[in-house]
């Protein structure tokens, strides 16, 4: 037996604006990749609202906090993750959600700090 479906309100974390609302009966956890309407994002931050129900609490709502996903062309592959930003480079955080210590906004190509691990 599936889950029930609950509403997942989507939020910009630039813009803190709502992009949107869906239902979903798993919504992803942090880390992870998420496609909506066409744009990829990275899900920075899941939030659960619950509702005061027959004298129990129970999960009313969830909220993500996405952060659009870098190109294709800013990740590397480390084993079986995949990271934002250059690989090699030393300051690299080796993270899906931040791309380094020095340059965190990037670009990787041209950046003046890069230093070979």
């Amino acid at each position: 037996m599936h889950p029930p479906a609950l509403a997942t309100e989507l939020i910009s974390c630039e813009s803190h604006q709502p992009l949107g609302q869906i239902y979903l009966a798993t919504p992803p956890q942090p880390g992870h990749w998420f496609e909506f309407e066409g744009t990829v994002y990275i899900v920075l931050e899941r939030r659960h609202r619950y509702q005061l129900r027959a004298n129990r609490y129970q999960l009313h709502k969830i909220t993500l906090i996405l952060k659009p996903a870098p190109r294709l062309d800013e990740v590397s592959q480390v084993g079986h993750r995949t990271v934002i930003g250059n690989a090699s480079c030393r300051y690299n955080a080796q993270s899906q959600l931040v791309r380094c210590a020095v340059n965190p906004l990037g670009p990787c190509q041209g950046c003046q700090h890069f230093q070979p691990r």
